[in-house]
């Protein structure tokens, strides 16, 4: 990843000389800086952690998964306090599809007996944890009905890898159910990639060495997860598109034409079931063949095989297919000069069961942020771009109902967005950002102007600290933020709409084992993830203050010095990728040649000996390289008249309209290959990774795939992307001077 200059130092020591004005105290984009730093200060006073408290243990003291009655009380709810404190609020409802299950049981027919429990038992030290009547059972939304009975094969994490070393052994999964970890890739891909190779049915457990007593105490006594706790979540393939199942592209309102469930390409092919580690064990440790390879060992105390057999489970599921109402809390203010700019602002609200951690000690921080934004109001001051908080319903299934809203509202959106802030569930720790790189200098400049509560530091000092503990490099420089794949809201607006976006949350501290289980609960969240909501404060400053900047600022924090040397980071990365295939494939067919792989092989244990590669050929990167070029001119030219202060106010507003629109130009309205819904050149989720990002996505991934001639077109297709972007930063720089 790339590093950040000494911006932030700077910034530290209060002499900073970023920002569209060149100043004592500056900040990016305003010319009186102490005006903004002054009222972040006021908000700062608003803010209190007893209303988040408060409202966490609200919102978390009942089952709110969608269409549940709950899950429609916290939409009212939260609509209401938002009308108390002065939004415009309402309720907007969708019609989605969300299954739940009827039939549920996974049994080990032989060589012995066993049926999994599929229930997590209620704990009297969880004061939730029995409300069974409320409670969704273990499950996988979007799994297949199926009633199929096989040998069981272990596929490790389930991803590509894997079945490369099962293919290098001679194992066959066709025909079979494989039982795979949870970790490694997001699970929608563990069925996915199972049913492409042949399974007809996948069993997916938590692993105790990635989730349970390998990685400390198991609750009550400790965070981590139990013997009986199971990770419920979607399988839907959100890497085709997320939203709805049955309306790709537009609302799911009530007229809206729909796919047949049948053909709806979202749905898993074959059954899956998640369990915990306690029902996994005995499935696994019936497991014959061959010993698994080191790394696919876990922390069960049994000697891990990988089959086929002879163990042999039959999986029995049915589900009732229903369309369920999904409830999105929608609050504006308007802004008193730029109404028609808007800085939208979400966090979902829906739960697989109580949900404190995911995802309601994300919206109560949202929530107070509004709360304390408003009390300025008060004052009589007034955003000058409209302000837009949202709760989103469905985010669970398959980010639902924020892709369902960015749909119907689409066309509204690519006019009036000048950014989307996400937030998810939060907890103790580091301050961790993604998001559009046209973003990362006014992240990194509000981490350096909040107060870690533990170390009594800068956030952008911190998480700076960790950066080089865990990297071993002490020349580590800045705030950086990641690259967004999947995996909450963010989706829609930044890789459909091509809205600029971030991703922001604190963590890294507070353990876990609750993910999507009855034990996600206030009980633990108090005593393991943010005791006493001190982060959950430090959420709604950083985010505040991204929100107020974006919504105040003279002219738009927006900056493409960092932008460019991002995407050259990624281009230089994918251009290597050949060569790097080259060289591989030459070392391989070198051994193959040599027998040495037979050689080396023990002949009691199965011998993992690669196919022979095919020949990488040579690809043509000089249009993109000439693209790179280009932008790198161009970035710079914007950046010294963005950080010169030289703009005229008359061109205040032509310049911000064009800044805010540069993300759009990165889109391409074709759409990535096989999943057009998928239209951000630079940024999306692999197709087989699901949550994490592959950048330059076109490229790299048909480059991985050795598609080659859709590597070239794709290629072609990035460097016209850049180019767009490189004629709307012309425009910029026409409008600026």
């Amino acid at each position: 990843m790339r590093r950040l200059t000494t911006f932030l130092s700077l910034v530290a020591l209060g002499v900073s000389m970023t920002g569209a004005f060149a100043q004592d105290k500056a900040i990016m984009g305003f010319k009186d800086p102490a005006s903004e730093l002054e009222l972040e200060k006021k908000f700062d006073q608003q803010l209190k952690a007893e209303n988040l408290d408060q409202w966490l243990k609200r919102m978390s003291s009942r089952p709110h998964h969608v269409g549940s009655p709950f899950d429609k009380d916290n939409a009212d709810f939260m609509a209401a306090m938002f009308k108390s404190w002065g939004y415009d609020a309402e309720v907007v409802s969708y019609d989605v599809l969300f299954p739940t299950p009827r039939v549920r049981l996974l049994e080990m027919t032989g060589p012995t007996r066993f049926k999994a429990g599929l229930v997590e038992p209620a704990l009297k030290e969880d004061a939730t944890s029995g409300q069974t009547k409320e409670q969704l059972p273990v499950y996988n939304a979007y799994s297949a009905d199926g009633d199929v009975t096989a040998e069981l094969v272990y596929v490790n994490y389930g991803v590509p890898s894997d079945y490369e070393e099962l293919e290098k052994a001679g194992i066959d999964v066709k025909g079979k159910i494989v039982i795979a970890k949870y970790y490694g890739s997001w699970r929608g891909i563990k069925p996915k990639l199972a049913a492409e190779k042949g399974a007809i049915g996948c069993i997916i457990y938590s692993d105790p060495a990635d989730d349970g007593y390998v990685q400390g105490d198991v609750y009550p006594e400790g965070p981590y997860r139990s013997e009986h706790g199971a990770q419920r979540g979607s399988v839907m393939d959100m890497p085709l598109y997320p939203g709805d199942p049955l309306t790709p592209g537009v609302g799911a309102t009530k007229d809206a034409k729909r796919l047949d469930i049948k053909t709806a390409p979202t749905l898993t092919k074959i059954p899956v079931i998640p369990i915990s580690y306690g029902d996994a064990k005995p499935l696994l440790d019936a497991l014959g063949g061959p010993v698994a390879p080191a790394s696919w060992r876990g922390g069960l105390p049994i000697t891990y095989h990988i089959g086929p057999g002879p163990a042999k489970v039959h999986l029995k599921l049915e589900f009732n297919w229903d369309i369920k109402p999904a409830y999105n809390v929608i609050a504006k203010m308007k802004g008193s000069e730029f109404p028609d700019q808007w800085v939208i602002r979400g966090n979902h609200h829906d739960a697989w069961v109580n949900g404190a951690a995911d995802p309601v000690s994300g919206m109560v921080a949202l929530m107070e942020e509004a709360r304390a934004v408003a009390e300025l109001t008060k004052t009589g001051w007034k955003p000058k771009r409209t302000l837009v908080y949202c709760g989103w319903d469905a985010e669970e299934p398959g980010l639902i109902g924020s892709t369902e809203w960015a749909e119907d509202h689409a066309a509204e959106l690519k006019e009036k967005a000048v950014a989307y802030i996400n937030t998810d569930g939060n907890g103790r720790g580091f301050l961790f950002a993604g998001g559009s790189h046209t973003l990362e200098e006014l992240v990194g400049e509000v981490a350096a102007s909040v107060t870690d509560p533990q170390k009594g530091v800068t956030l952008a000092e911190r998480r700076k600290a960790f950066d080089i503990v865990n990297s071993g490099n002490p020349d580590h420089k800045g705030f950086q933020i990641s690259a967004l794949g999947s995996g909450s809201d963010f989706t829609p607006f930044i890789q459909h709409l091509g809205i600029a976006s971030l991703n922001v949350g604190f963590g890294g501290e507070s353990g876990g084992g609750e993910y999507h289980s009855i034990y996600d609960s206030y009980d633990h969240y108090s005593r393991f993830q943010d005791p006493g909501m001190v982060y959950g404060v430090v959420l709604a400053q950083v985010c505040g203050r991204l929100t107020m900047r974006l919504a105040n600022a003279d002219i738009l924090p927006f900056e493409f010095d960092h932008f460019y040397s991002t995407v050259a980071t990624y281009a230089d990365e994918v251009m290597k990728l050949p060569e790097q295939m080259r060289e591989k494939a030459d070392k391989i067919n070198g051994m193959l040649k040599a027998n040495y792989y037979d050689l080396a092989a023990d002949p009691k244990q199965p011998n993992y000996k690669p196919l022979p590669p095919k020949e990488v050929p040579y690809l043509n990167f000089s249009p993109l390289q000439t693209s790179l070029a280009t932008l790198k001119e161009k970035a710079a030219t914007v950046e010294g008249l963005l950080k010169a202060g030289s703009i005229a106010p008359a061109n205040w507003a032509k310049v911000n309209e064009l800044l805010y629109r540069s993300e759009r130009t990165l889109i391409d309205e074709s759409g990535l290959p096989r999943r057009d819904w998928f239209k951000h050149e630079i940024y999306a989720p692999g197709f087989y990774t699901g949550y994490g990002v592959k950048t330059l996505p076109g490229v790299r991934e048909a480059i991985e795939q050795e598609e080659w001639a859709e590597a070239q077109e794709e290629i072609i297709t990035l460097a016209a992307t850049l180019d767009k972007f490189n004629s709307h930063l012309d425009k910029i720089i026409a409008a600026a001077k």
